[in-house]
């Protein structure tokens, strides 16, 4: 079987589906500001989010952790100040109530935190209603926001301020609020560069990674379907790596089914419609009925041809683009074979077709598709009618786990060189025997199809009658 070089309108129908290939590549493409997106930009644009979203979360937690922890802090400064606040109620107790704001500024000097006497009316917008009820049933008021506690002295208007607390007077206590400062600006520059050398050595790989498959990308938009992204370095982007691959050889090979059936359609439509542009000329020059009714029966047969290799080649064209989910059934095998093969006998005209199934077992069931398997059997059937001189057999027997069909014809056979190519797509035997049998070569393609979807194979031989053995392979049980 051979094939002939493609005409320029073959070329153009390939270049063709090659540059549409190439734009919808192209439409598909990122578009990158600048042309190119820096890795610093990603770093930093990453780091900043990062942490920025870690500080926030310490913060909400550290505030989340100090609100749960006010009860109990709140209780311990009470217990821890109440005796010392007792003690200034005690020593102003002592002396006049005209003479406590003079009393409370002696004992303001002896303390490092400031000590105050207050109205009460004037902590009303100060204080909340909690801590106003506190105040009034003698108990100590915390202001957390000032960080200043409040007792009322006695049964008096007069109000006790201590605080606030951490306004301290001792020179080393005040120096403890810059240096702790310091050392949580320290600690957190250093959480933030660990956190940046972590994360740089973890984007890097990532980056790299995509600007392989970036330029993978475009050399596919470029035309260059042989492109195929590396492996890649970070397990985040290898799933990403192995779809794009997968996208290529399935765009690689959606494009070389479209350039064959291109190929091979353009030039078998040629003949059929030479030939009926012969016979219509011919009609137009002869007036005797006996040539104007073969002429409209070779026409007749032309359409005949001509839709037949357009159904065949959609048939085709289908089990290349996308492969159908097959249906398996259970079907008893012995009657499903003899009812496809009397469903195409009448096309073997005089030829004498034999059924073979006593290697079966009785009542074996097979699991297949009944939907597609008979597409494979028939083609085999056409292609043996074509082919045979007499008589054709169809057997079928188990070998282990599979299930075999063999259709063998008594024609001239096919030279071992050659029996792998007769399942490619419009390839034909390079005989003048082609010529009277007709066909396109898509037949034994869609064949092998069918099993591969079956999980089988298709094969050819040598027959015991002489001529070409055809046998179909898979497993009985799926």
């Amino acid at each position: 079987m051979t094939g002939t070089e493609p005409a320029p309108a073959d070329k153009e129908a390939s270049e063709s589906s090659q540059g549409l290939a190439r734009s919808l590549f192209r439409v598909s493409l990122p578009r990158w500001r600048g042309g190119r997106y820096s890795l610093s930009k990603l770093f930093f644009n990453f780091y900043l989010l990062a942490m920025g979203s870690f500080v926030a979360i310490a913060f909400t937690a550290d505030f989340i952790i100090s609100t749960a922890q006010r009860g109990i802090t709140d209780d311990y400064a009470r217990r821890f100040m109440r005796g010392t606040i007792t003690l200034i109620e005690d020593e102003l107790f002592r002396h006049p109530r005209t003479t406590w704001q003079r009393n409370i500024k002696e004992l303001d000097e002896k303390f490092s935190y400031k000590l105050d006497i207050v109205e009460r009316m004037s902590l009303d917008r100060r204080l909340t209603p909690v801590q106003v009820s506190k105040l009034d049933a003698g108990d100590i008021a915390i202001d957390h926001d000032g960080d200043i506690m409040y007792h009322r002295l006695g049964n008096s208007s007069q109000v006790l301020v201590v605080g606030p607390l951490a306004a301290n007077r001792n020179p080393e206590l005040a120096e403890r609020l810059p240096l702790e400062l310091r050392l949580r600006l320290l600690t957190w520059s250093l959480i933030g560069v660990i956190f940046g050398i972590a994360l740089w050595f973890w984007v890097r790989p990532i980056w790299r990674d995509l600007e392989s498959l970036r330029q993978t990308a475009r050399d596919l938009g470029d035309g260059n379907f042989d492109a195929r992204s590396p492996p890649a370095i970070s397990q985040l982007i290898a799933p990403l790596s192995d779809t794009m691959n997968s996208m290529a050889e399935r765009v690689q090979q959606l494009l070389a089914t479209h350039r064959e059936l291109s190929c091979g359609i353009s030039h078998e439509l040629r003949t059929p419609i030479a030939r009926m542009r012969f016979a219509l000329e011919m009609l137009t020059e002869t007036d005797e009925t006996a040539e104007r009714e073969r002429l409209w029966g070779m026409m007749e047969a032309d359409l005949d041809e001509l839709d037949h290799l357009i159904d065949t080649s959609l048939t085709y064209a289908r089990f290349e683009r996308e492969a159908p989910q097959p249906h398996f059934s259970s079907v008893q095998f012995d009657e499903w074979l003899a009812d496809e093969v009397d469903s195409v006998r009448l096309l073997g005209r005089q030829l004498q077709i034999t059924v073979d199934t006593e290697k079966l077992p009785e009542k074996l069931n097979v699991d297949l598709d009944r939907k597609a398997m008979p597409y494979a059997l028939r083609n085999l059937l056409r292609n043996a009618f074509k082919y045979a001189s007499r008589q054709i057999v169809v057997s079928a027997e188990v070998d282990g786990e599979r299930i075999l069909i063999h259709v063998d014809d008594d024609g001239i056979g096919i030279p071992p060189e050659e029996r792998d190519h007769v399942f490619s797509a419009f390839t034909r035997l390079d005989r003048s025997r082609d010529r009277a049998t007709g066909g396109y070569g898509l037949g034994l393609a869609i064949a092998r199809r069918v099993l591969e979807l079956h999980g089988g194979t298709a094969t050819a031989e040598a027959a015991p009658l002489g001529g070409a053995r055809f046998t179909l392979a898979w497993k009985a049980h799926q």
